[in-house]
């Protein structure tokens, strides 16, 4: 296996699993309680219910990555710019804006190696 597809591969699964794992997370709040990251002023509707959405967004989004990597790739990198915009805009937890911005960032990479590993075969 070469070093390009060894490194699509890492990011794949990255980015395959943890929106799985967030997206999941929405329905139980295990990992945090999710609606504290949210500007709820943005919504119309109740934190809970928008978090469960956006659940089930991510989950969809991680299928789509680990089925066609190079769309659920650029999926995924949107959808952290989104979040990141987001945070930035409520003027709270810059950290993790500055966070989801790195890992869109990671994202643009695998569409990039995806994109060399497709012009290989």
């Amino acid at each position: 296996m070469t070093t390009i597809k060894k490194l699509q591969t890492t990011l794949k699964l990255t980015f395959g699993i943890v929106p799985i794992v967030a997206g999941l997370d929405k329905f139980t709040n295990l990992l945090t309680h999710w609606a504290d990251y949210l500007d709820k002023g943005l919504i119309p509707f109740d934190a809970l219910v928008f978090m469960k959405i956006v659940g089930i967004i991510e989950i969809v989004a991680g299928i789509i990555v680990l089925v066609k990597p190079l769309i659920g790739a650029y999926i995924v990198m949107i959808w952290l710019l989104c979040i990141a915009l987001q945070l930035i805009i409520g003027g709270h937890y810059f950290d993790v804006a500055v966070r989801d911005i790195v890992m869109a960032i990671s994202a643009y990479t695998l569409m990039q190696l995806t994109k060399m590993q497709q012009a290989k075969s």
